[in-house]
């Protein structure tokens, strides 16, 4: 079996690179009105969805609106219209700002994860020049609602050779800095607007932006 590498970054690229979370609500507000014309805001969504498995929040949210809609169908199709809209909106995302946080982590010798709900294959020319023995694209599939939960991390570690006791999850919300907490991992939050009113406590930093400030802050937490 290959050593696990001593230090690790996981990024949740769609939350934390951009404001998934932002685009993750109009996909939903358009979704749900077309749907059964089925109202939403961003109230509907903190108290239903975010944080929540796709499934059992429309479930619990259907239920309160009384519409005949399958929540099982209703989640699939959703997330599905929620990949199609990161397939166009995650290349545009891959900054310069961005590729200096990776590579000031790659240069110190800490494995980058970068985890998107997104086509691989539709993706990966955006980070061309990114990739390479330190830093490797991931295909997250969690279906919880603008987050993920703890075994999504735990996992992320497992299928890239990492430690959670070792690594730090990069995260967009603060449903995603609990859960990272339960993974025994510890966190840098990045707060967009649209997630500004969660509880990002516990998390190790909160910043505005990876960049190569934010870097410097994750080396520090990993020593390394």
């Amino acid at each position: 079996m290959a050593e696990c590498i001593k230090k690790g970054v996981i990024v949740e690229f769609d939350f934390a690179a951009m404001d998934g979370a932002g685009l993750l609500f109009s996909v939903t507000k358009r979704f749900l009105e077309a749907l059964d014309k089925i109202p939403f805001d961003e109230r509907i969504e903190a108290q239903h969805l975010a944080g929540g498995n796709y499934q059992g929040a429309l479930a619990e949210y259907f239920s309160v609106v009384k519409t005949k809609k399958t929540a099982a169908k209703a989640a699939k199709d959703l997330a599905a219209a929620f990949e199609a809209a990161l397939n166009e909106a995650v290349p545009k995302a891959v900054s310069a700002s961005f590729r200096n946080f990776v590579s000031a982590l790659a240069a110190k010798g800490v494995k980058v994860v970068i985890a998107t709900r997104a086509d691989l294959n539709a993706v990966r020319p955006a980070f061309d020049g990114l990739l390479g023995n330190n830093v490797v694209l991931y295909r997250e599939t969690a279906a919880t609602y603008g987050s993920v939960k703890w075994d999504a991390w735990r996992r992320a570690c497992a299928m890239n050779k990492l430690r959670n006791f070792s690594t730090i999850a990069v995260t967009g919300s603060g449903h995603g800095v609990k859960s990272a907490l339960v993974a025994g991992m510890g966190s840098v939050a990045v707060v967009n607007p649209h997630v500004a009113y969660q509880d990002f406590g516990g998390a190790d930093e909160v910043v505005k932006e990876l960049n190569s400030a934010a870097a410097k802050s994750v080396l520090e937490i990993l020593r390394a």
